[in-house]
């Protein structure tokens, strides 16, 4: 293979900046550009050389820098590996990557060194696909559920129902092989006990995607109201910043605005929507028309209305919308008004009633309590050690569930039993997808190009 380069660190003005370069050459081309102060000194791996970056081919001092050795097997990407530490402007980092590449490197593609790294045997590639998860993690649990991952955690829970079906397969093989002993009928209670066991643990992870995928997307929280309800002003006070335009004229929000936040380390997607209302504004129909998308995809709905008034028809009409899905009703301006009876009565839906002011930002860590309970967001952080957070994940393990239940419903309807032989080896290859055994190099390359350039 090559030897690659890339710039690792993102671009811009910054203390430092490091440019990676991997393959058999590596330390080939460094020594034509890199001039260590002591010369004497042969490099080690992981060791770190003070020296100057120059054009070799006018002997100008590029930057004065700092160059890691890692020397193969020893390395992340199992290859000879060296990283230039640079100061972190712009132009120089580009001058010395384009050094590497005049000297014989080329320029590595997005997440080719991870990559590497798999195609390497270093990581498995549900292990590597944990990388980019760490890269883009949101919060400190999605980011500790992604180190689990790429410590082995899964890769360890696959690869021992794999065993076990290994196991259970060489049972099989003595029933078929040896049919003359007799001992096909025991082998078959043994083979359905098994079976039973496998799916359990598959249906386990399976089951643990739904929190996996808050970890990972977070809760999409759409915040619903009709004009003036207060929305904006929701918004802001869960963000702590003046994030939305706030007035008192209606429609000032026509469009969503999107923003994070953590609660008790789940991030809450927030979403602000147009007031939905009877409107003759155009700009303003698509933004309501959106309002009402959003509610149908959304995890979690905050309807909010004005205490101080008596619900409209539209109010009534967002009562409906959100009559079937996840929702907190927030009763807004609690400082200028109680909610009436007649209110009271028509908003109870069986969803939590909550009061609040959002101008004077009382009642906000209600509404999170709420979310806590609501998403049972302890009991996520309590059982984070093994989540299913990848989607391609849950549909292997879905695909081979499914394989298993037709081994069982064979054995039910007593058909021969090199047929759930075969549907066992179906469902172990479907596991395998997710550590990178049996998978097409398209996959492969469909999931690296998800990396940024460095990594």
């Amino acid at each position: 293979m090559s030897t690659i380069v890339a710039i690792s660190t993102a671009t811009g003005t910054s203390g430092i900046g490091i440019i990676r370069m991997s393959g058999k050459k590596c330390f080939e081309i460094l020594g034509k550009i890199f001039l260590p102060k002591n010369r004497k000194i042969e490099p080690k791996g992981y060791t770190i050389q003070y020296g100057n970056i120059i054009d070799p081919k006018t002997n100008v001092i590029i930057d004065e820098v700092l160059v890691s050795y890692f020397i193969e097997p020893r390395s992340y990407t199992k290859e000879n590996l060296c990283e230039i530490n640079s100061h972190g402007g712009t132009v120089v980092m580009r001058k010395i990557l384009e050094l590497c590449l005049e000297n014989g490197a080329v320029l590595a593609e997005p997440g080719e060194f991870t990559k590497r790294a798999f195609l390497n045997g270093r990581i498995d590639l549900s292990q590597a696909e944990a990388v980019i998860d760490i890269l883009n993690a949101k919060t400190e649990l999605e980011a500790q559920t992604a180190e689990k991952q790429l410590e082995g955690e899964l890769s360890k829970k696959i690869n021992s129902i794999i065993n076990q079906g290994v196991t259970l397969m060489s049972q099989i093989d003595v029933s078929i092989d040896y049919p003359e002993y007799d001992v096909e009928e025991i082998s078959k209670n043994n083979i359905k006990i098994e079976l039973n066991n496998i799916k359990q643990k598959l249906q386990e992870l399976e089951d643990s995607f739904d929190n996996g995928k808050l970890l990972k997307e977070g809760i999409k929280t759409v915040i619903v109201g009709t004009p003036n309800a207060g929305k904006s002003s929701l918004l802001n006070a869960m963000l702590k910043e003046e994030r939305a335009i706030v007035t008192e004229y209606e429609g000032t929000t026509r469009d969503t605005i999107e923003e994070y936040i953590t609660v008790n380390g789940i991030a809450l997607k927030i979403i602000d929507t147009a007031g939905i209302r009877d409107t003759e504004n155009k700009i303003e129909k698509i933004g309501i028309e959106k309002s009402k998308k959003l509610i149908e995809e959304a995890d979690l709905v905050i309807a909010i209305f004005d205490s101080s008034k008596e619900l409209n028809k539209w109010d009534k009409i967002i009562i409906k919308l959100i009559s079937y899905k996840n929702a907190i009703i927030v009763l807004n301006k609690e400082d200028i008004g109680k909610p009436s009876n007649e209110m009271l009565n028509c908003i109870e839906i069986g969803k939590p009633i909550i009061c609040i002011s959002a101008l004077r930002k009382t009642g906000i860590e209600k509404i999170y309590d709420e979310i806590k309970k609501m998403f049972d967001i302890d009991k996520i952080k309590q059982d984070s050690s093994l989540i299913i957070t990848n989607t391609r994940h849950k549909q292997a393990i879905k695909d081979a569930e499914e394989k298993i239940d037709e081994a069982l419903k064979t054995m039910e309807n007593k058909m021969p039993i090199d047929i759930i032989a075969i549907q066992i080896t179906d469902a172990l290859q479907k596991l395998g997808t997710i550590t990178g055994n049996n998978i097409s190099e398209d996959v492969i390359k469909d999931i690296f190009s998800k990396f940024c350039l460095g990594k």
